[in-house]
């Protein structure tokens, strides 16, 4: 049977900001609501924001994507800062995989279809995202690029992302908007009659240009002020379901095997804390399979002993 969904319908948003740096990309991306950043190129350390270094692995970023998706509620935005770090994490990734210099090394441009397939896992996992009820925004360095139209003389600078023409094509058909940020000069008439530039105002670009690239599905006016007050409207009536974390099977396995030994979640948490393994609130559910694995279920009756005789002390 078809179900038919009528009218619009409200999902977090997928946002893309690119723009020269310095600007305040990242600035203008913590006023998001409730936003946990992905670090990947130390670009936050002035701000006050929560943030989760990565600019090691891009295994490492993935794997912090599905740990934000196993715990949906821990933030309403996820912002990955930048998509040109993230994207060298990836092509280093693809090169070590096939034992290569560099990603030109392929030959006939095979190594850069690697690097789509390979990045493509990420905004996969960022849909993921979307549907746990997190909105995802990720930013991105701009870059000029002479432009030639082939039925005019001349040519002019055209902004786009500083990504390879794999990835930033795959990046912008994923988004809901993609805003280009940049200084918009004025140039004035002097008493002279010369013409100076002046200004530099910090502008917010939402639709297409020959001078950059930029959408939006919201209808929203082709300039705006760099103020996420000018897009908050967007954000109304968004309300982010509260989901159940899904546990794997070794955390499964692990709940069994607390409640077969007639213990508490805490009793476990406790002796783990002790050992110096994690803080006495990291709750068992978010211990990794890992840990249980190579831990917990080999010292499995010390960690019952231990617990039966704190029982006795008190």
């Amino acid at each position: 049977m078809l179900k038919i969904i009528e009218g619009k319908e409200k999902r977090p948003l997928k946002v893309v900001i690119y723009g020269p740096e310095g600007i305040g990309k990242s600035t203008f991306a913590s006023k998001f609501p409730d936003p946990l950043f992905i670090d990947t190129e130390g670009g936050t350390s002035n701000l006050d924001v929560r943030r989760i270094k990565c600019n090691k692995s891009w295994d490492e970023l993935l794997l912090i994507v599905k740990e934000v998706i196993k715990n949906p509620t821990i933030c309403k935005t996820l912002v990955l800062d930048t998509a040109d770090w993230s994207e060298t994490l990836c092509i280093n990734a693809v090169t070590e995989k096939y034992r290569k210099n560099n990603i030109e090394d392929f030959g006939y441009g095979k190594g850069y279809v690697y690097l789509l397939d390979e990045y493509t896992k990420l905004l996969t996992l960022f849909d993921q995202v979307i549907e746990a009820g997190i909105n995802v925004v990720i930013t991105a360095h701009a870059k000029p690029r002479k432009f030639e139209l082939p039925e005019e003389q001349g040519a002019f600078d055209r902004y786009e992302m500083k990504l390879t023409k794999q990835v930033a094509p795959v990046i912008k058909e994923w988004s809901d908007a993609l805003f280009f940020t940049n200084y918009k000069i004025y140039v004035v008439t002097t008493e002279s009659n010369r013409r100076k530039a002046q200004g530099g105002k910090r502008v917010l670009y939402t639709t297409h240009n020959p001078t950059y690239d930029a959408k939006n599905r919201f209808d929203l006016r082709e300039e705006l002020e760099l103020d996420f007050k000018s897009i908050a409207h967007l954000f109304e009536g968004l309300e982010q379901p509260v989901k159940e974390p899904e546990l794997s099977l070794t955390v499964q396995r692990l709940n069994k095997m607390i409640v077969d030994a007639g213990i508490s979640e805490l009793e476990l948490q406790e002796v783990v804390a002790e050992k110096g393994h994690y803080e006495l609130s990291v709750l068992v559910q978010n211990y990794s399979d890992e840990f249980i694995t190579r831990w917990i279920i080999p010292n499995w009756e010390r960690v019952l002993e231990t617990i039966k005789n704190k029982k006795g002390e008190q």
